[in-house]
């Protein structure tokens, strides 16, 4: 039996407190690792990178994104592919919601904690 997993609304599994950001691991297994996160206006995830390629999708607000040494504007429906290792930050110009994925396909992964995965769900 296939294995899959829903989220139907991204924008219902993240309350995004005030000042803050949050984030929820929506998935990870040993191929990808789905984290969502909510920031709001003025929150900056600082730079960082990821030891392995990663997309960046913007699923509500708009949000400054340095990449390296360049910066974007970017807004709803965004959608960013990172080679490993590169760095990169995020500033909330807006209330944010934003996912990333972590292609693990090669790296030494292991589950973790997450809303879960269902089989023929």
């Amino acid at each position: 039996m296939p294995s899959y997993f829903v989220v139907e609304n991204l924008l219902t599994q993240v309350e995004i407190p005030k000042d803050r950001s949050v984030s929820l691991t929506l998935h990870h297994d040993e191929r990808v690792k789905v984290v969502l996160f909510g920031l709001s206006a003025g929150q900056e995830l600082s730079r960082n990178s990821t030891a392995v390629p990663a997309i960046l999708e913007i699923v509500q607000g708009n949000a400054r994104v340095t990449l390296d040494s360049e910066t974007k504007e970017l807004t709803q429906a965004s959608w960013i592919f990172l080679e490993a290792n590169l760095p990169h930050a995020v500033y909330a110009k807006t209330d944010v919601v934003m996912v990333r994925t972590m292609l693990m396909v090669g790296a030494d992964a292991q589950r973790g904690p997450g809303i879960g995965t269902k089989t023929g769900w």
